[in-house]
């Protein structure tokens, strides 16, 4: 079986790699011809740990390729998995025009039985327009190839994803016909032989999954985030408060971590699509609309907090540790410091900045802020002469931090560790004065 994977972003890129270290014969597509002129030199455009390597041992084996060929690619595939990017429109709905051009694009150059599968997050009915799309190409080429459109949603965590595409909680796959299902469980059949659960359904059921899940997950973290904001009210502490609730079998610790709001490729769009589709359908998300807006609010209270604890900000230099949205990634998308820093900055505060990983993407993304924002190569050097210190990303770097050394290069005491990273009574010894979120 030989697969194509369109699309080389985060789920494509992955999920090529990985396919490939299955055993199979991969090509990955892009029209970014720059793009895949660097990967086959070996410049691999995303941070995920793990797939540098995975993707340079395939690539030597020749069980995978990169290329800006589509119609190659096509027609020699006998699976083609669609990972294009489909970001938000104005009104919040996900955009559909490169993914539904790409599976015109794939009619187009059709030679036979395809499997194409929607590998990207799309709204529930986008199964049954890529069928409409390939069908109609198809007719105005005056040919008849049978084919079959399986939705088959992905769950990957940015900074684990090679873990999670090998080691998944379940493979959902939306289908119609036996063929196509069966197909598809020979593509996964390693997972299928270690007892990975398989989740047969209809398309449009297989679609909605993806947006239940993500939804439930960014609600679930908006609500430890409310319940922080209420612990801090009354005295109480979230960490215990979540380590309790957590033990609870039907709740379990996954996601209830406290912190400055969500961020990312997926919660944030998939979040906004979801309650768009709803008024599509005449239904308000009313859950899902509160935890857009109360993750906003989060990211602002954060900003309220360094103001009521420091007063005018006028000329004070705050030093932020952490620029993506989460650990061991580079994505900064929709990520808190893209509203808490230049939020600080418009208060008169100075930035010095420093992420592991994050200096790229950083320098574009304040680019319109060069003469407030600095970006600095290691966090000691961020924190020297700093009036306050802001923890935005869980690195493990930072839980590390040698916390004498930080207070003997600051020159005023202020330390928000938003992620909660250490405890309170512990910085405190050291004569800071702390503030985390829901303590």
């Amino acid at each position: 079986m030989k697969i194509a994977v369109i699309g080389t972003g985060y789920v494509g890129l992955v999920g090529g790699v990985c396919l490939a270290d299955f055993g199979f014969n991969v090509v990955c597509v892009d029209s970014n011809k720059e793009k895949i002129d660097k990967i086959n030199m070996g410049e691999v455009p995303i941070y995920e740990h793990g797939l540098d390597s995975i993707m340079e041992r395939n690539m030597y084996y020749k069980r995978l390729e990169f290329t800006t060929n589509i119609q190659q690619a096509v027609e020699n595939s006998d699976v083609i998995f669609i990972a294009v990017g489909t970001p938000s429109a104005q009104d919040g709905s996900a955009d559909l025009k490169c993914f539904l051009k790409v599976a015109q694009d794939v009619a187009l150059y059709m030679n036979g039985y395809k499997v194409i599968v929607d590998k990207s997050t799309v709204p529930i009915g986008t199964g049954q327009k890529v069928k409409a799309v390939i069908q109609e190409t198809l007719i105005a080429r005056d040919v008849d190839y049978d084919f079959d459109v399986v939705s088959n949603p992905e769950f990957l965590r940015e900074g684990t994803a090679i873990y999670d595409f090998t080691h998944p909680d379940r493979i959902v796959l939306g289908v119609e016909s036996e063929k196509a299902e069966k197909i598809m469980k020979e593509v996964y059949r390693v997972l299928y032989i270690n007892e990975t659960p398989f989740l047969v359904c209809n398309i449009e059921t297989a679609e909605m999954i993806k947006y239940a899940s993500n939804a439930f997950l960014a609600m679930k973290i908006t609500y430890i985030n409310e319940v922080a904001n209420l612990c801090e009210a009354i005295g109480a502490d979230v960490q215990h408060v979540a380590n309790a609730m957590g033990k609870d079998g039907r709740i379990s610790p996954k996601f209830l971590h406290a912190g400055p709001g969500y961020g990312g490729s997926c919660f944030p769009k998939d979040t906004r699509a979801f309650a768009q589709i709803g008024m599509e359908y005449g239904l308000t998300m009313t859950l899902v609309e509160a935890t857009i807006k109360a993750n906003e609010n989060q990211k602002h209270r954060m900003v309220k907090k360094v103001c009521e604890a420091m007063g005018d900000l006028t000329n004070k230099t705050i030093a932020v540790l952490g620029l993506t949205f989460k650990q061991n990634t580079d994505d900064m998308r929709e990520a808190p410091s893209l509203v808490i820093i230049p939020e600080l900055v418009k208060l008169g505060a100075k930035i010095k900045a420093y992420d592991p990983q994050s200096k790229k993407e950083g320098m574009w993304r304040f680019k319109d802020y060069e003469k407030e924002i600095t970006l600095i190569e290691n966090p000691y050097d961020a924190v020297n002469c700093a009036d306050a210190v802001i923890i935005l990303t869980e690195w493990n770097e930072f839980r590390g931090l040698d916390i004498s050394k930080v207070k003997n290069k600051m020159t005023d005491t202020f330390f928000f560790d938003f992620r909660n990273l250490f405890s309170k009574e512990s910085i405190i010894e050291f004569g800071f004065n702390y503030y985390g979120v829901g303590k």
